[in-house]
């Protein structure tokens, strides 16, 4: 009996354990993932780690640029943060109820972030590449991931900055700080984008600099919220190249110069407007998406948000742009045509000549349409005179 009471403690603690070592990650919405306080900052309280599918809305290099470009730690550098290659990814939800969608990020080196300051804290470009690698290709087939693929992100470290929660490493090198994408459906297909409005999004410009025009609410059942993180078709706008606007929109008036793939980042900025006093930022992707649009056009992309801010998320709502759509219609062409009609009255073959005494005959090939009770054909104008008769079909 003894041997029962000593060991059945042992057996029921050897149980537990194989248990907790053979659950699994709880899977997470993008609506919970991305909720938020009344003042625009993260409301999740969840832990991790947590499992997330979405289809991907972007391919790995889209945003931004990964390439390798290792920087130690300099203490006497003052300017911008100097992060090297980074990489970027937004899936966006498909799972009934859910709505919305988050990004991903991952950057080289977290040592020059001023509170970090190290360079051991680094990826080397040998490391980077292989970051790069591994998220960008499914870790079973080896597939390249590309927008319409159906993912699941296994998530270990998140950080909210600028108006949402994104999934990352929390700066963080270790392996237990990884994130890892896998491929659930490949060419899962893209979600029909959803037609937005600046009005839906913005107000009208009330000419002060020192206050933002967008539209935030908390339950994210409208404004900006709304759309985040999602794939959005923002309709009828029209690019701003107008530098008085300035007194009015100060730092956020980008004018037209970011239209260009070839600019870094912070650079791919535009400013278009619905030419109702209301104005909205696209960010450029790093390829072309055609010549700059004269008149008014849609914008398709991924409605996302760039407050700046790590304390204040109600504003900076942006389109990370994939294609434009002109409004301007097809040109017509107008020209002059010959027709030449008959009656449908038994079978007829149409031919031509350049004389009306020729040898040789040419048969229309056209088919003819029945229009008015005759046969109509019409004949490209030619730069000779023609000659038309009809010859029996069975001749």
């Amino acid at each position: 009996m003894q041997w029962k009471s000593t060991c059945l403690p042992v057996a029921m603690a050897c149980a537990g354990l194989l248990a907790g070592a053979m659950a699994l990650p709880a899977a997470e919405t993008h609506a919970n993932l991305q909720s938020v306080t009344t003042n625009g900052t993260s409301a999740w309280s969840g832990t991790f780690p947590f499992t997330i599918r979405g289809v991907l809305l972007t391919d790995p290099e889209e945003m931004l640029n990964p390439t390798p470009n290792f920087i130690p730690y300099d203490p006497a550098y003052q300017g911008p943060t100097r992060m090297g290659g980074e990489w970027q990814i937004v899936f966006q939800a498909v799972e009934p109820g859910d709505r919305g969608g988050t990004t991903c990020w991952l950057g080289q080196n977290y040592g020059n972030l001023p509170w970090v300051r190290d360079s051991e804290l680094s990826y080397t470009n040998a490391a980077w590449v292989a970051e790069v690698l591994r998220l960008s290709h499914d870790p079973e087939t080896g597939r390249k991931f590309r927008k319409g693929d159906l993912i699941e992100v296994t998530v270990r470290r998140s950080l909210f900055y600028g108006g949402k929660r994104n999934i990352n490493e929390a700066h963080d090198l270790s392996p237990d700080a990884n994130f890892e994408v896998r491929l659930v459906t490949p060419d899962y297909g893209l979600p029909a984008p959803e037609t937005v409005t600046l009005a839906q999004v913005k107000r009208v410009d009330d000419g002060n600099p020192a206050t933002h025009e967008d539209i935030f609410e908390v339950t994210r059942q409208s404004g900006g919220e709304y759309y985040q993180g999602m794939r959005v078709r923002l309709v009828n706008l029209q690019l701003v190249n107008d530098p008085a606007l300035t007194n009015s929109l100060g730092s956020r008036y980008y004018g037209t110069n970011g239209w260009n793939p070839n600019a870094v980042w912070s650079q791919r900025l535009c400013t278009v407007t619905d030419g109702e006093g209301r104005y909205f930022t696209l960010r450029m992707p790093r390829y072309s998406v055609g010549p700059m649009p004269a008149g008014r056009f849609d914008a398709i992309g991924v409605f996302t948000q760039e407050s700046g801010s790590g304390t204040d998320g109600r504003m900076g709502y942006e389109l990370f742009v994939q294609e434009i759509q002109p409004h301007t219609a097809p040109g017509l062409a107008i020209g002059q045509a010959v027709w030449v009609g008959w009656a449908p009255q038994g079978r007829w073959q149409l031919e031509w000549a350049p004389r009306v005494d020729a040898q040789t005959w040419t048969p229309v090939t056209n088919a003819p349409v029945v229009y008015g009770g005759m046969n109509i054909l019409l004949e490209a104008p030619q730069g000779a005179q023609r000659f038309y008769r009809l010859r029996p079909a069975n001749e």
